[in-house]
């Protein structure tokens, strides 16, 4: 399916995928302790369990409390300050930042926040970005692109006809958007894929709508009208056509929304 070398984010994808639809879920340990520390800590804090300005558990509880070494809880510390989640100071402890100030378009924390119970804000704002971005991203697609560049988009559309799982369907689905992005010529536009590929992963956590059989031609139909409007050179039309798109996977994720219009 698609390029026969794989970026980085795509194989992030896959395994994150992958794990959701094995056994246990990703509730195993992760082999690197830090990392674990890390993910346990992102989750707790984005899911409101350490709410803004309180303070985490101390060092000595939280090597208790994950049975790791306190280098490695300095590590996961640091990691989660980079990220925007927490701030220590001395004397005084270390506490959660507020939401506002964390730091949205890093790789974790939007998995987070796909996780949490109820994360219909959440799909709201990569909602309301995705269409700032991503027809705009089409549009100049269709100013650039011809028809003999549009092969690998077309294939991705039949990948998505024929996906046996939610798991390879997503990502059919994922390096679509990511082929649009590319072919858009900005590099700013490009550098947004990892935010469409967490939209998509998010997505996929929340999927409530029709089984994958009855529905996997029709997105596969409205990925092609994209295809098309960027083969045929009429920007317009690919902006459009990728609103609809973006529009039709958020009502499948957030139903109610749907039932107001």
């Amino acid at each position: 399916m698609g390029n026969a070398g794989k970026t980085t984010n795509s194989d992030w994808l896959r395994r994150s995928l992958m794990t959701l639809v094995q056994a246990g879920g990703g509730g195993e340990r992760a082999s690197n302790h830090t990392a674990f520390v890390v993910d346990q800590l992102g989750r707790a804090i984005v899911a409101g369990e350490y709410p803004p300005e309180t303070m985490i558990p101390l060092d000595p509880d939280l090597c208790e409390m994950f049975g790791v070494s306190r280098t490695v809880v300095r590590e996961a510390k640091k990691t989660l300050i980079a990220k925007g989640l927490i701030q220590s100071k001395a004397k005084v402890g270390t506490h959660v930042r507020p939401a506002n100030e964390w730091t949205m378009f890093d790789q974790d924390v939007m998995r987070w926040h796909a996780t949490v119970k109820n994360p219909t804000r959440f799909y709201e704002e990569l909602f309301e970005i995705r269409m700032i971005f991503e027809p705009a991203a089409a549009a100049q697609a269709a100013a650039r692109t011809n028809r003999i560049a549009c092969a690998q988009l077309y294939e991705l559309c039949d990948d998505l006809a024929r996906a046996d799982s939610r798991a390879d369907f997503a990502l059919a689905d994922y390096e679509f958007h990511k082929e649009v992005l590319r072919l858009s010529g900005n590099r700013f536009l490009q550098s947004l894929g990892d935010l469409v590929q967490t939209a998509l992963y998010s997505l996929f956590l929340s999927d409530q709508g029709a089984a994958l059989s009855d529905r996997r031609e029709k997105v596969a139909q409205s990925h092609r009208a994209i295809v098309a409007a960027i083969a045929s050179g009429a920007p317009q039309e690919a902006r459009e056509a990728m609103r609809r798109v973006i529009q039709d996977g958020y009502w499948n994720a957030v139903p109610e929304k749907a039932a107001l219009l």
